[in-house]
């Protein structure tokens, strides 16, 4: 949802950015990875380690990478079909390993299952709900909707962690549930879309 609202007003920041980084000689698949590898690595050290602030604000840095790569290759003219592919399996694997990552934390520090079976839940639905569109799109159908998207997720886990790393009680619980709860409605969504996208095409269809 905030991809639809956001995208000009962030892009009219970054995309001065990507020009200079892309004049430094650096190119978008090589931030994707840079953005990727400092996510996964610090959500798995940080947050099992119990430094959920700092957690917050190092992986919160890394995943701005993932804003400037699509700047850069604006910059370049136009991003290509590797660098979508990857671009999108990377946004995949940092996004399970915050979640792992919590989880991590909810066990060996907090000794709370029910936050981890929260994030775990966060985990698989992120998974699906970004699976269901790629489906969709590869058999030439819509699913370009929901109330949770990816950064609406990085923002609410990350609020969430950044919020208890402060000391207020039970905020990343709370966040979690929020957004698994969110995550279901949005798996019911784009599902309920690609099924008026296929009925759509196929009166289409009937009717030529």
């Amino acid at each position: 949802m905030l991809n639809i609202f956001a995208r000009a007003s962030v892009s009219r920041v970054t995309d001065p950015i990507g020009v200079v980084l892309v004049r430094m000689g650096l190119t978008p698949n090589a931030m994707t990875l840079l953005g990727t590898a400092g996510a996964v690595g610090f959500s798995l050290w940080l947050f099992p380690a119990g430094q959920l602030l700092v957690g917050t604000f190092v992986v919160w840095g890394f995943a701005m990478f993932d804003v400037l790569d699509g700047a850069m290759a604006r910059a370049r003219g136009g991003g290509t079909p590797f660098g979508a592919v990857l671009d999108a399996s990377c946004d995949r694997i940092a996004d399970g390993a915050l979640l792992a990552g919590v989880a991590w934390y909810a066990f060996q520090v907090a000794d709370n299952p029910p936050l981890a079976a929260a994030a775990l839940v966060c985990l698989v639905l992120g998974q699906v709900i970004s699976y269901i569109k790629a489906r969709a799109e590869a058999s030439g159908l819509s699913a370009n909707v929901g109330l949770v998207e990816r950064a609406e997720r990085l923002i609410i886990t990350l609020v969430g962690t950044g919020l208890h790393g402060l000391g207020v009680p039970h905020a990343v619980d709370v966040a979690l549930w929020l957004l698994a709860v969110g995550s279901v409605i949005t798996v019911v969504q784009r599902l309920v879309a690609v099924h008026r996208s296929a009925a759509e095409k196929a009166a289409e269809k009937g009717e030529s």
